[in-house]
C-alpha cells in the first residue's frame, strides 16, 4: 500500500470512527435528554502522583504527549499520544483505557493489524486497580471543558457515555 493510499486509509478511518461516535452519543442520550457523566472515583493527589510517577516520562508532565505522535518512529512504534485531550484518549471507554493501562498496548498486537506496534508498557503489575482508575480519572481532569469538532459536548461527556457500555472493571480479590 502506497503512502498516500495509506494516509487516506487512516484519514477515512478516523472520519468512519468519529461519525459513529457522534450517532452512538445521539442515542445513548437518556430518555429525559439529560447528559449522564460516570461516577468519578479520587481523581485528585493520587492521580497526580501516580501519572507523575509513571506516565509522565512518556506523555509529558501536562499529558501533552510526544512530537509527531501520529508518525511512527524508525522502529515502527507510535509515540506517546497526548492525554490532555488533544489526542485520542477520550474515544475510549473506561474499560478499554483500563486494560491498555494494566495490560499495555500489546494486547492490540495482532496479525490482522501489522502496522499498529505500541510502546506503552503495561502497569497490571505496578499499580494497583484503585491507582489505575486514579490515574485515568486524573487524565480526564486534563481534559476541562475541550470539544471535539463536530461535537456538541465537551469530550469528557462523550466519554462518560462511551463509558457506560465499556465500564471500569471490578476489582478482583
Amino acid at each position: 500500500m502506497s503512502g498516500a493510499s495509506y494516509n487516506f486509509s487512516l484519514h477515512l478511518a478516523a472520519i468512519v470512527f468519529l461519525a459513529t461516535l457522534v450517532v452512538s452519543i445521539a442515542c445513548i442520550r437518556s430518555e429525559d435528554g439529560a447528559d449522564r457523566v460516570s461516577e468519578e472515583r479520587d481523581t485528585g493527589h493520587q492521580g497526580r502522583s501516580v501519572f507523575l510517577a509513571n506516565c509522565a516520562v512518556c506523555h509529558g508532565a501536562d499529558g501533552e504527549g510526544q512530537k509527531g505522535w501520529r508518525a511512527r518512529k524508525p522502529d515502527g512504534v507510535l509515540p506517546a499520544p497526548p492525554l490532555n485531550g488533544d489526542g485520542h484518549t477520550w474515544h475510549h471507554g473506561d474499560g478499554t483505557l483500563y486494560k491498555i493501562v494494566s495490560q499495555g498496548g500489546a494486547i492490540y498486537d495482532s496479525p490482522n493489524l501489522p502496522q499498529y506496534k505500541s510502546g506503552m508498557p503495561a502497569f497490571g503489575d505496578t499499580l494497583s486497580h484503585d491507582e489505575i482508575i486514579a490515574v485515568i480519572n486524573y487524565v480526564k481532569s486534563l481534559w476541562g471543558g475541550k470539544t471535539a469538532q463536530g461535537l456538541e459536548l465537551p469530550i469528557v461527556e462523550s466519554q462518560a457515555l462511551v463509558s457506560e457500555a465499556d465500564p471500569f472493571p471490578e476489582e478482583v480479590p
